[in-house]
């Protein structure tokens, strides 16, 4: 199984993603620059990680999504391959239009650096499947934009269809109807503020993350 991390100026989660990754799959990841125009051939996962690519400069992912790997990465979507994008990565996949919403300030105008309850959305995703509907998880959070917005209709849909992957158990920055990740209509590319990779083994001090890598790897094995 073959996957990837995108790095853009700016990243510094990424080596935590590549690491998440090859703990799962068994296989190194390979390391992509914002600058390049294609990705490895027969990709099965790409990581777009959190950081501040760019350093948030005019907005949060906006200049990240118009790097020359992003139209590789939209294309690769398309295709079915799988992307996740975690925090600053989520916020880049809304700057590309590969999901819908906006990442916004927090409501309180704070940085947010702390483990998180989440209640899980759904189970019916390849990122999802380990979970149970309903079942109340911890992801830490490290995030200053993380306050997800969508118009009322655009919410109403996600929510119609399944595609809300995550909420927040409390109101942490103010989004949306406490939406922390969703999925793409596809179900193959999933956007969350919190930090599934930073969860993955005992050290760690829970692995409530790991199994959104687990099945991935189930889903694409």
């Amino acid at each position: 199984m073959k996957a990837a991390v995108i790095v853009f100026p700016g990243s510094n989660c990424d080596r935590d993603l590549a690491v998440a990754f090859r703990e799962l799959t068994g296989h190194e990841t390979t390391m992509v620059w914002h600058g390049d125009t294609t990705l490895p051939e027969g990709l099965d996962i790409i990581g777009v990680p959190g950081g501040f690519s760019y350093g948030d400069y005019l907005r949060s992912g906006a200049m990240a999504a118009r790097s020359p790997i992003m139209r590789a990465v939209a294309d690769a979507a398309s295709k079915g391959v799988a992307v996740l994008g975690v925090c600053n990565g989520f916020q880049v996949l809304t700057e590309t239009g590969l999901l819908p919403g906006a990442l916004m300030r927090n409501a309180g105008l704070n940085f947010v650096c702390r483990d998180v309850g989440l209640t899980v959305g759904t189970s019916q995703t390849m990122f999802t499947s380990r979970y149970e509907d309903g079942e109340e998880i911890v992801i830490p959070v490290a995030h200053h934009d993380g306050n997800y917005f969508a118009d009322d209709a655009t919410l109403d849909r996600l929510e119609g269809e399944g595609r809300v992957a995550f909420r927040y158990a409390g109101n942490v920055n103010g989004s949306a109807r406490g939406i922390a990740g969703i999925v793409n209509d596809a179900g193959n590319v999933l956007g969350m503020m919190p930090h599934p990779e930073r969860m993955i083994e005992s050290a760690h001090g829970r692995t409530d993350g790991r199994r959104i890598f687990e099945g991935l790897v189930g889903a694409l094995s």
